[in-house]
């Protein structure tokens, strides 16, 4: 019954944001004018506070350079807004990029290795990588105070693995306060894409309201050759295709949030968040085979949080979570003298509660200790159906309707210790019961945490972690989908989530130069994996289970400084990969490779009046392997021009990403009866022009994300 009212609480709540989108202009325009009020407003003060203090600087200043990484208690704080305040980024994931020990492969922001969780005020995102990704997008730069980095995160935190911990600003203020931001952006690759993003803040002593609204709005093109070389029944096929993609989508968010603070510690939150989204795409492969494929998607995604937060150590909270994805497409096909066509319509229903319980506890003499548990349960609804595209008629052999349940229970308990002010620990221990239609198993999950500092500016830190990675709900179901005539895509039941075991040693000299040395080790590691049928023509891509993927490494940071105009960092990582499937069809495979990553930063300051400056920045990554894939080399080279102005207020930037097209990646197989080359020639250079504008001490109140990480189809 709660469902269903939730259900149509949603709907409702989805027409009134249909109504909103349509007016997103008029909204901007509002919080525009708004800006030019408040701008007027604090005009004079601001000039004021500005000219007495120059009046009283003294004739002799000493300079000192503050340390931009300390250790605390087993973490690594840095002061990410010191780090990033000369750089031209002017949002959460561009900024957390610039991390010593971050590094941005393909999408996918790493640390020592391996992907790093971000969470935000220590209140962990249950969004997917992309749209937790997409979130910290829209979180403007000014409203960050510094970064936590764990190389092993404790169990309270309800993450594991490496994580980076976001602090912002606080929002408590003694008297009412309106704030704000305005941003838009215009990017051009192929085709243009734009983004609008309007945020208000109302703060008090004990209550504080949050909207955000953002809009975008774009096109895309890919393109891609491929060759085949598939061996059918004896008789070995050359093939070639070209494919040449165009899309457009359209995204709305809309957050709004409210926290109440019965004392300074004791606050009870509440947010409401929705997600709106639509895509069309078009497909046409030529060569070998003649396919038209037209798809359209749709999504919405609407989430109630409720969170309790006490001064006597205690967090507990619930959220429901409503996701549906309707989708459909209209495939026509002609290859080696077989022709289909058909018309598919699928669709997957989510429904997630969540509910959670914390308590930590402060001891004598430096002890603490922690334990919770958090239940999790969802429902999976999905059909896909395919349909006669000139008759109508309803194919029932080729379609799929399913109904999933997954619960997981989830247990810790840990402690910690500080040694005098030289040693620390931290150490945690969760058990964890996941149980599906297919898989009933206990996990347990160790994690151990211990920092030394023998003297200032010289940080040890000693990690290890484990944890699991889950498939998408989708990739689990028994369906095919058809990119093309030749490429089929398959789901996969027997699925089953990976175990991950990570170790590190980092060394921090002088607070700045860093050096890792980790070792991975996955059993059960999943991914998508490409394979000739020997039976059909048709390549098949599906998720599999791995025996295992182990990786070991070594990462190294030097930054430096060339007087005060010039501030450079550069990168270093060197790893070794091997990859193992004994299962894998009829050619299990044992694959290894050894590879390398380097980057180089660096910013220029043109002008201190006007505020100007130039940032040139360059990444290159070896090739390497995946499953039978080998992945050849990448580079990049990225500028920005960044200019502040109007008090530090206004920012505009001028962007280069990727200038020389050179971030495409070519894979190769060449496995025993598998043989294919894929090429991608999509441009991936782009220019973006954005503004950014603050007003009113403009202070952005983030909220927690929605777990979709596993919606994707």
């Amino acid at each position: 019954m709660i469902t269903q009212l939730f259900i149509l609480f949603a709907e409702l709540c989805r027409i009134n944001i249909i109504k909103l989108i349509m007016k997103r202009f008029f909204m901007i325009a509002i919080l525009w004018n708004i800006t030019l009020l408040v701008a007027g407003q604090t005009k004079d003060s601001t000039t004021v506070s500005m000219d007495s203090i120059l009046h009283e600087l003294p004739e002799v200043m000493v300079k000192g350079e503050r340390p931009i990484v300390k250790a605390v208690q087993g973490k690594l704080v840095y002061d990410l807004s010191r780090l990033v305040s000369n750089l031209p980024v002017d949002n959460a994931f561009d900024a957390i990029k610039e991390l010593p020990g971050v590094t941005d492969q393909q999408g996918t922001l790493t640390l020592a290795g391996s992907g790093v969780n971000v969470v935000i005020n220590g209140k962990v995102s249950t969004m997917s990588i992309e749209q937790l990704y997409s979130l910290l997008k829209t979180i403007p730069v000014s409203r960050i105070e510094s970064a936590e980095v764990m190389y092993a995160a404790p169990a309270r935190y309800n993450v594991r693995g490496p994580m980076i911990n976001l602090v912002l600003k606080s929002t408590q203020s003694e008297s009412a306060s309106l704030m704000g931001e305005l941003y838009s952006a215009w990017e051009q690759k192929y085709y243009e894409n734009f983004t609008e993003r309007g945020s208000l803040l109302f703060s008090s002593k004990n209550l504080s309201a949050d909207l955000l609204y953002s809009y975008n709005k774009g096109r895309e093109y890919s393109e891609r050759d491929t060759q085949e070389r598939h061996l059918l029944n004896g008789t070995l096929y050359d093939l070639n295709q070209y494919a040449l993609g165009h899309s457009r989508d359209e995204g709305n968010d809309v957050r709004l949030g409210v926290d109440y603070h019965l004392s300074k510690e004791d606050v009870i939150s509440m947010v409401y968040n929705t997600q709106l989204s639509n895509a069309k795409y078009t497909n046409r492969t030529t060569g070998s085979e003649n396919t038209n494929v037209d798809k359209q998607d749709d999504s919405q995604l609407h989430n109630l949080k409720i969170d309790y937060q006490s001064s006597f150590g205690m967090k507990a909270g619930t959220d429901f979570t409503y996701y549906e994805a309707p989708s459909s497409q209209l495939f026509h096909g002609e290859m080696n003298n077989t022709t289909n066509h058909f018309l598919s319509k699928d669709q997957q229903r989510i429904n997630k509660w969540v509910f959670y319980l914390n308590e930590t506890h402060k001891l004598p003499h430096n002890w603490g200790i922690n334990y919770g548990m958090q239940y999790t349960t969802s429902t999976d609804h999905s059909f896909q159906k395919y349909y006669d595209d000139a008759t109508g008629e309803y194919l029932p052999d080729n379609s799929m309707i399913s109904r999933h349940r997954e619960h997981t229970f989830n247990g810790f308990a840990g402690f910690d210790k500080s040694f005098g002010d030289k040693l620390s620990m931290d150490a945690s221990l969760a058990a964890e019961h996941y149980k599906t239609d297919v898989w009933n198993e206990w996990t347990f999950y160790p994690t151990l945490n211990v920092t030394y500092t023998p003297k200032a500016g010289h940080v040890f830190q000693l990690a290890f972690s484990s944890d699991k990675q889950y498939p998408s709900y989708w990739s689990t179901n028994n369906t095919t989908s058809y990119s093309s005539s030749y490429i089929e895509i398959q789901g996969n039941p027997l699925l089953k989530p990976s175990r991950e075991y990570q170790s590190s040693l980092t060394y921090i000299l002088k607070s700045k130069y860093l050096l890792t040395a980790f070792f991975d080790y996955v059993p059960d590691y999943f991914t998508q994996v490409p394979y000739q049928s020997p039976e059909r023509l048709v390549l098949i891509y599906k998720f599999h289970n791995f025996n295992y993927q182990r990786q070991a490494g070594l990462q190294t940071v030097i930054p430096f400084k060339v007087k005060d105009r010039l501030n450079s960092s550069i990168t270093l990582v060197g790893y070794y990969k091997r990859e193992k499937d004994s299962n894998f069809y009829d050619i299990p495979f044992d694959r290894d490779a050894y590879s390398f990553i380097a980057s180089m930063d660096n910013t220029l300051i043109l002008s201190t009046q006007p505020d100007l400056k130039f940032t040139l920045t360059g990444f290159y990554q070896n090739g390497t392997i995946q499953g039978i894939y080998d992945l050849s080399r990448s580079y990049n080279i990225n500028t920005a021009l960044k200019w502040t102005f109007d008090k530090q207020r206004a920012q505009l930037t001028l962007k280069g990403d990727d200038l020389f097209n050179t971030d495409n990646i070519k894979t190769t197989v060449d496995y025993v009866s598998q043989n294919s080359r894929m090429t991608i020639l999509t441009n991936n250079r782009a220019f973006t022009l954005s503004f950014t504008y603050k007003f009113g001490n403009y202070k952005e109140k983030e909220r927690k994300g929605v777990d979709t990480s596993r919606f994707s189809k």
